[in-house]
């Protein structure tokens, strides 16, 4: 179960109930690492939110299990691969 949380408090609560992941939205850098520390061996962390290519590597050395990206899809063109037939 994955549970996303928005605070430190919210994420006392998950490890409490039991999630197996959480979600950590928009934490700044220093609640994400508090969060690695309080949750170490407990629940896996996804951190989520703001992260952008400028950001990652940082959010990827505070020690959370997961990254997640909004941009990669967010601002994205669809591309039209249709064939067409012509009889």
């Amino acid at each position: 179960m994955e549970i996303e949380v928005e605070n430190l408090t919210e994420l006392n609560e998950a490890v409490q109930a039991g999630a197996d992941i959480a979600l950590i939205d928009n934490f700044s850098l220093a609640d994400t690492r508090n969060a690695v520390t309080a949750s170490r061996g407990t629940l896996k962390l996804e951190a989520s939110g703001g992260i952008d290519e400028k950001t990652i590597a940082a959010i990827a050395a505070t020690g959370v299990d997961y990254i997640s990206i909004g941009n990669l899809t967010k601002q994205v063109m669809p591309l039209d691969l249709s064939m067409r037939f012509l009889d």
